[in-house]
């Protein structure tokens, strides 16, 4: 991974000169926390043919709508997996809709002896709130509701704000889908994606091509590889020559400033049978991660790949095919999109420097909300880039409240400033 230098914004037009920026909305930091915990608590494993692996969290997130008094929809998009959605009308006349969204299943914790706490005790210890989920992204889901919570206490408010905790963001993205489909979707101006990012405002993020090749040789006997056309050759000629397709890729894309360069990476190897060691296989697969960057032509690159990977098997006698698993492209919202500005805003109200700007390393539910909605999207929260997926994941506790007076104060600048024209909805 490359990692994304410090850049500063431009200061967001918000009307402050005319009326000074708005107070920062009054946060409950301690019931963030204990939301924060509350979720970790539940084990929402996003694993392959799971059913019902968000549902109670969606029940304690409703539950906590109702309470709020907030107007809120539970679809479930897949059994078990429903997308909870709450609009916060303002009440003060028309404006621009922001909207916050985050996520509640989460990775395996994988074997939790090697964890040094408990993945789901979400306890908290030095600092900390540890488990998994804690900062990918159960803390960014606490932060942005009661940040939400905040801007609607503290008086009425222009416009809406849309509140997505969304399904299965660490699988298909089938709740982003879902939404980005829905006529909600269709009234929002700008999303703040709450995922951990450092502190970082992440305007761009890298897109992903996964692929699978399937290597089709022929069997024979170890003692006589002459009489066949072996997949594993053809493998490591293949994965030889994807270094060469990653250099192709990198001089044609260039680098960019925060998401840095075009990767291939070979992921996945399977042929044979471990208990047949004197069988050369007729059959293997080959899976290939690839990550781009915004303005990677991806139709291009998987044809060079496809290219690249065929002339190499042939020299084993081997034939490929390429299919694509899953395709999602690099995005990035302009610096100066009322949205941007606003969070950068909010940022320096809070902590008296502006952010540096960064990129997501891989993809969020952002980027689906962009490409099937067109929707604005920025990714900034609390809990550190790198952590998520890893044992002993854990988030700074003092950062669960910050953010969200930072996502209260965000909220303000976008509801109530000038600056640009809104990009969709019925705002002003």
């Amino acid at each position: 991974m490359h990692s994304s230098p410090s850049a500063v914004s431009p200061e967001p037009d918000t009307g402050a000169a005319r009326t000074g920026p708005p107070e920062v909305p009054e946060v409950d930091a301690a019931a963030a926390v204990a939301l924060t915990q509350d979720l970790v608590r539940l084990r929402t494993v996003n694993a392959t043919g799971a059913t019902a692996v968000e549902q109670s969290a969606a029940e304690l997130v409703s539950r906590l709508f109702t309470a709020f008094g907030w107007p809120h929809e539970v679809t479930e998009v897949a059994p078990g997996r429903p997308n909870v959605v709450a609009v916060v009308e303002g009440g003060g006349g028309p404006g621009r809709t922001l909207m916050f969204e985050g996520h509640t299943d989460v990775v395996t914790e994988g074997d939790p002896d090697t964890w040094s706490v408990d993945p789901y005790g979400a306890h908290i210890r030095d600092g900390r709130l540890w488990g998994r989920g804690a900062a990918d992204m159960k803390s960014g889901v606490a932060a942005m509701i009661y940040g939400a919570r905040a801007v609607q206490q503290a008086g009425p408010f222009p416009g809406r704000i849309v509140v997505g905790v969304l399904c299965d963001e660490e699988g298909l993205m089938l709740g982003a889908k879902a939404f980005a489909a829905s006529p909600t979707a269709a009234g929002v101006d700008g999303v703040i994606v709450c995922e951990p990012e450092g502190h970082e405002v992440c305007t761009s993020a890298r897109g992903g091509i996964r692929l699978r090749l399937s290597l089709h040789g022929v069997m024979a006997h170890g003692a006589m590889p002459q009489e066949g056309r072996n997949p594993l050759v053809a493998a490591a000629r293949i994965i030889a020559a994807l270094a060469g397709a990653e250099e192709w890729a990198v001089r044609r894309y260039g680098t960019h400033p925060h998401a840095g360069t075009v990767t291939v990476t070979p992921t996945v190897l399977h042929a044979g049978d471990p208990d047949q060691l004197n069988v050369i296989p007729a059959h293997g697969l080959l899976g290939i991660d690839v990550r781009t960057v915004p303005g990677t032509d991806h139709a291009e690159l998987t044809e060079h790949i496809r290219q690249a990977a065929e002339a190499a098997a042939a020299g084993a006698g081997v034939t490929v095919g390429l299919t694509v698993v899953d395709d999602r492209p690099a995005i990035e919202t302009a610096a100066d999109h009322p949205v941007v500005r606003a969070l950068v805003a909010g940022h320096r109200q809070v902590h008296g420097s502006a952010p540096p700007f960064g990129a997501v390393p891989g993809t969020t539910d952002g980027t689906i909300l962009t490409r099937d909605a067109g929707l604005a999207t920025v990714v900034y929260g609390p809990g550190g880039k790198w952590i998520a997926h890893q044992k002993d994941e854990y988030v700074e506790v003092r950062e669960i409240g910050e953010y969200a007076r930072v996502y209260a104060a965000a909220a303000r600048h976008f509801l109530t400033g000038g600056g640009t024209h809104p990009v969709g909805g019925d705002a002003a």
